[in-house]
């Protein structure tokens, strides 16, 4: 017999229950015009009264049966063959518009690129903090020299980033062989007027070409610079004439304000 028969026939069937009271108790009952019952009297279930004497008697109760049903609430899993079982957390969001969501969603976007980029610019400017130069190697950076203080014909060596430099004073006569020279006989052509600013003074870093020396001033065969190493020979103008030296003395980068001469 099934489950739910069972329930209609004891929905259909009426019980009586018997129980024994006192008769002092039965009498306050019936004077209260009142019918006991296994709910609302709870203590004339006692089985026997404890009044001395008393009488017992029998009262009949009728007791409806409670049918009990069990709620199902509905499966927030996906079903179905070669499904898997999703939970589905739509009860639980926030009902909210599609504007205010894109709204949101761009102001995140907003916020995370700017904290992104203040980070990344810190990091940027903290790397080139300490890959720049100190103090004493920018003091070393550029050289001052007053001009007016090296004689006419002569030559001042100075020291700049750590390399010899020479500043020549240079008559009218160098001034004049310089520029007669055959630009088609030097090994590496270049003309006097391409190296210097002021035709008077010449700068050039004084180190040979060839394996990195530094020549002697005034000597070699042209009057200008002799590289005893190897027997390199440059002229006034700083150029090379003869020897293994590939290249020209170097001309560095260099600014004269009147006297005053400023190599870097």
């Amino acid at each position: 017999m099934s489950l739910a028969n069972k329930v209609a026939g004891a929905a259909a069937t009426t019980t009586r229950f018997t129980t024994s009271i006192g008769r002092s108790a039965a009498r306050a009952v019936l004077a209260a015009g009142s019918t006991p019952s296994a709910k609302s009297e709870p203590s004339i279930h006692s089985g026997k009264s404890t009044v001395a004497g008393a009488a017992s008697m029998k009262i009949a109760y009728t007791a409806t049966p409670t049918v009990f049903k069990q709620q199902r609430f509905m499966s927030g899993f996906a079903a179905g063959p070669g499904t898997e079982k999703v939970p589905s957390f739509a009860d639980y969001t926030k009902e909210r518009s599609s504007d205010s969501s894109r709204a949101f969603t761009y102001f995140m976007l907003g916020a995370s690129g700017a904290v992104l980029t203040g980070a990344a610019q810190s990091s940027v400017q903290g790397f080139l903090s300490n890959m720049a130069a100190s103090a004493d190697v920018l003091a070393m950076a550029k050289s001052e020299v007053d001009l007016a203080s090296i004689p006419l014909g002569k030559t001042v060596t100075i020291k700049w980033r750590g390399k010899p430099v020479f500043i020549k004073h240079r008559t009218q006569e160098e001034i004049d062989d310089a520029n007669a020279v055959n630009l088609a006989s030097l090994p590496d052509p270049q003309d006097d007027a391409s190296r210097v600013q002021k035709p008077e003074w010449l700068v050039i870093v004084g180190i040979c070409t060839h394996l990195g020396c530094v020549p002697t001033t005034d000597s070699g065969d042209y009057g200008g610079w002799y590289c005893p190493c190897h027997g390199s020979h440059y002229d006034v103008s700083g150029r090379i004439r003869k020897g293994p030296a590939p290249l020209n003395m170097e001309v560095p980068d260099y600014e004269i304000d009147g006297d005053k001469l400023t190599v870097g």
